[in-house]
């Protein structure tokens, strides 16, 4: 079965992919972002929190927001590899914060 995509936008009007999960998948070693997220209906999606890793399989067992991720309603996680380095990660990271002010990266 296909993992469903869903593709979110930066204030800067850059696009970006991420594949969507239920919270505690485990995810293959690599650098990626993410999305922490909720669905009020079918196709929209809320950001709670939009992060960076140097690797996704280490990231989320422990991940310091998850009482405030599950205290507004997160179910989904949203990734995706990104092989670029540290420097792209985070300016993506910077781009959708902008756009969507998640209340978890206080």
């Amino acid at each position: 079965m296909a993992v469903p995509t869903f593709d979110w936008e930066g204030k800067s009007g850059k696009t970006y992919r991420y594949w969507t999960y239920l919270i505690g998948q485990q995810f293959n070693a690599g650098p990626g972002n993410y999305i922490f997220a909720r669905q009020p209906q079918p196709g929209e999606w809320i950001p709670i929190y939009i992060g960076q890793a140097s690797d996704l399989s280490e990231r989320f067992g422990n991940h310091h927001a998850i009482p405030c991720i599950l205290q507004n309603g997160g179910t989904h996680i949203h990734t995706h590899q990104n092989n670029l380095d540290e420097e792209a990660r985070r300016a993506e990271e910077s781009d959708l914060i902008a756009k969507w002010d998640p209340p978890c990266n206080d």
